[in-house]
């Protein structure tokens, strides 16, 4: 008998509704490194998982949305410290889907964890930035208050499977919404495994949904789903980000179409993220409250 043992093989799935399933359709794609060297099976999403995962994440969304602020950003700080724990093998996966060295992927891996911490400390304060007490003329005062948008579609970054994809993720889901996101297509290892790390913090399953395999597929149905409400279209090229446009106004979609497509330009993920992302899927809430001032006559409106 040799003495030679075989390697156990990573087996990646879907993260859906805080569960693991293969794809409906029972097809998987090969995920190859930058130099064409096999890495693993990857799920190849359809129709069915992208429909799925709608219905995870609006099952989740009053639950996320309703907690506190505060509660929130402890969840994504737990997130956090689990990304930390396993921060050896994100270094393993983004090096092999990136072409980077150790060094650089251990700097990329590092970026994302600080930046999941970054926009974890937002949870309680964006709304002090984006809420007003409004100057009205009368007795009465007008408060505007920011509250999610719902389910959100991200298109996670083509060129940044790790950095790029917390930087698009993490500020969707610390307003408040709850995701369903389309790993790179052809860099999705890191994502599904940052599915793995979802699944066992205390983030609510169906918070985030995580689907693999062909971009423009899995995004046609989910830019005219009548119940997803926002779509992020980051890691889609030109062509597709104007198709996925125009199907997501058929029920006045929020959409984020950012100046610079990543797929084209390799946008700079490890520059300053300011707060655009976290604004960009709130809705902002106006109420109108008698302040029971006096009129001229001495009476109380």
């Amino acid at each position: 008998m040799s003495d030679e043992r075989r390697r156990v093989f990573k087996t990646y799935k879907l993260y859906v509704g805080g569960k693991f399933p293969r794809s409906e359709s029972g097809r998987v794609y090969e995920v190859t490194d930058s130099k064409g060297k096999w890495l693993a099976h990857a799920p190849q999403s359809s129709r069915k998982d992208a429909r799925d995962a709608v219905v995870a994440a609006r099952k989740a969304f009053g639950g996320w949305s309703g907690a506190t602020a505060y509660n929130r950003g402890q969840v994504l700080y737990r997130v956090a410290e689990m990304l930390e724990g396993r921060r050896e093998q994100f270094v393993r996966e983004v090096a092999e889907a990136e072409g980077l060295s150790k060094s650089k992927a251990v700097a990329a891996v590092d970026a994302a964890v600080d930046r999941w911490v970054w926009y974890a400390g937002w949870t309680d304060k964006i709304g002090q930035i984006t809420g007003a007490v409004n100057p009205v003329a009368g007795p009465f005062l007008n408060l505007s208050t920011s509250e999610p948008t719902g389910v959100v579609t991200v298109l996670a970054p083509q060129a940044s499977s790790f950095l790029g994809l917390v930087s698009v993720i993490a500020p969707v889901i610390a307003t408040g919404n709850t995701a369903v996101v389309i790993a790179s297509a052809d860099a999705p290892l890191p994502a599904l495994s940052l599915g793995e790390v979802l699944a066992t913090s205390d983030l609510p399953g169906g918070v985030v949904n995580i689907l693999s395999g062909r971009t423009a597929e899995i995004a046609a149905p989910l830019a005219s789903h009548q119940d997803v409400n926002g779509i992020d279209l980051t890691g889609a090229d030109a062509d597709l980000a104007k198709e996925l446009e125009i199907a997501a106004a058929d029920n006045l979609k929020r959409v984020l179409r950012p100046q610079a497509v990543d797929g084209a330009s390799g946008a700079d993920w490890s520059a300053d993220p300011g707060t655009h992302r976290l604004t960009a899927f709130l809705e902002t809430k106006t109420v109108w409250h008698p302040t029971g001032a006096l009129g001229v006559s001495g009476s109380s409106y």
